[in-house]
């Protein structure tokens, strides 16, 4: 119900205890309802009539509050399910978030204890606790103690800023002469990223790949140099730790040794693939991640976090500050003892965001995520195995990390035009049938298809779901190719 004194005092916004625990009961029911109500969902919602319901939702503001039942019914009953299910075990399309139930928890007691962290004096001991959450990711990447970073939305602000920290200390106030480097296989944030601080289109470099999708040292060097020639300043390199389209790693090392002979500034984007380096036996997957400059990580992904949360790794932590420092008359001094969210980013107005994780891996320890991410390896390896037993599957790319990409081929398949429909179809047949969800990616002129395992709740009957319904519409499409 509305507050019941609204009438009394409409200026009031304040509710009762006893109100407030009456409207925090009645979300739970409801949000855990809807997750415990997830293995049933199909892996996509019914979008039949998606525009006319947008339509629909068109309204103005309201001028009259509204009791919150009526407002959670559609909200749950209709508007939620028509989506892409990224919470579900069959889930394997684009890159799975989770969505941890500690972290909306967190979110919770962080949005109503309401407390500004922009500063450390505002709030200095959750100020630390988002410290901690920061060092355990630097220690997992192997970074050295004079690393600094930030938690972000996600992996665009993350580039964004690493872009402007390379770009301060590399180039200073000559922008324009400035160049990056990038392969044809990375992330289109990046070149977002990049203009947004500064750096044109025209001085970002695509980089060729070789036939396992990874950036191409020798092409890199001659770019480097043919810059040179010309009179710019290369100044930044951007390595992949698993791809968003066959989840390729590039040859981090080399491009760290290039990177180190040449002056450059090297990042990785570890958005998807970099959590899988906190596990021990997995290490060997990323050899050279720890000698980056400055590191891009998705809590949202491979820690399986509600999305919005992004972080950003930067081996010389004072040249992050040196970017971002600044003060004003009305603030606190600025102090160099404690972590100060403020003289590490963009953003002074802020909440909590690093109570998510905190608070999470305190919950669950670091041994239960290690566990659930080599989990996810093994199915994503097992999975691959098994989908190319498939007649008329070719694998295009086995799994590096925990995604991989294959396509259809065929006598009756005759053309690369036939081929791409086929696969693309197959994607979408295997989606409709409400088990799994997958996606495809163009790679050049190849469209393939695409099977990234990475949520928190899939196992192994999911991936078993997904073989047979994988097997089932290739024989079903490739009959009905060759009786054409």
């Amino acid at each position: 119900m509305p507050h019941e004194n609204a009438q009394d005092d409409i200026a009031n916004l304040e509710l009762s205890p006893a109100e407030m625990r009456a409207m925090g009961d009645a979300v739970m029911a409801r949000a855990v309802a809807h997750l415990a109500a997830l293995p049933a969902m199909p892996s996509r919602g019914d979008y039949t009539g998606i525009e006319a319901l947008c339509r629909s939702l068109r309204e103005p503001a309201p001028e009259q509050g509204s009791e919150l039942p009526s407002l959670l019914e559609p909200l749950f009953e209709d508007w939620i399910p028509r989506s892409f299910n990224a919470p579900g075990a069959g889930y394997l399309a684009y890159i799975p978030g989770g969505g941890v139930f500690p972290a909306a928890l967190a979110d919770f007691i962080a949005d109503t204890s309401n407390r500004f962290t922009g500063v450390w004096q505002a709030a200095p001991a959750l100020v630390q606790l988002e410290a901690n959450a920061l060092d355990w990711l630097r220690d997992w990447m192997q970074f050295p103690t004079t690393t600094r970073g930030l938690f972000t939305t996600g992996g665009s602000m993350a580039m964004f800023n690493a872009i402007a920290c390379a770009r301060e200390k590399l180039l200073g106030d000559d922008i324009r002469s400035g160049t990056l480097y990038v392969s044809s296989q990375t992330h289109h944030c990046v070149t977002k990223a990049a203009k947004l601080a500064g750096i044109a289109h025209d001085r970002v470099r695509v980089i060729a790949v070789d036939g396992q999708f990874r950036m191409r040292i020798n092409a890199l060097a001659k770019a480097v140099a043919a810059d040179r020639a010309a009179g710019l300043r290369p100044f930044m390199v951007f390595s992949t730790a698993g791809t968003t389209n066959t989840g390729a790693v590039d040859p981090i090392d080399a491009i760290a040794d290039l990177a180190a002979d040449q002056g450059l500034w090297h990042h990785v984007d570890g958005a998807y693939g970099g959590f899988f380096h906190m596990v021990p036996g997995l290490r060997p997957l990323l050899p050279g991640l720890p000698r980056a400059d400055s590191l891009t990580l998705d809590p949202h992904k491979g820690l399986f976090m509600p999305y919005g949360t992004g972080a950003l790794l930067v081996r010389d932590g004072e040249a992050l500050r040196a970017l971002h420092s600044s003060t004003a008359g009305y603030l606190p001094q600025n102090q160099n003892e404690f972590y100060d969210p403020a003289q590490y980013g963009p953003d002074l107005s802020r909440g909590f965001p690093g109570l998510r994780i905190w608070l999470t891996l305190k919950y669950y320890g670091a041994a239960r995520y290690r566990a659930a991410l080599a989990e996810k390896r093994e199915l994503a390896v097992w999975t691959a195995e098994q989908v190319a037993l498939i007649p008329g599957v070719v694998m295009d790319a086995m799994p590096q990390l925990s995604l991989f990409a294959f396509h259809l081929e065929s006598p009756a398949l005759a053309t690369l035009e036939a081929q791409n429909a086929a696969t693309q179809a197959l994607m979408e047949r295997v989606t409709r049938r409400g088990r799994v969800m997958l996606s495809g990616a163009q790679v050049g002129e190849r469209y393939v298809g695409r099977v990234c395992v990475l949520g928190f709740r899939t196992r192994r009957a999911h991936m078993q779901a997904c073989v047979e319904d994988l097997a089932a519409e290739a024989g079903q499409l490739l009959a009905e190719a060759a009786s054409h």
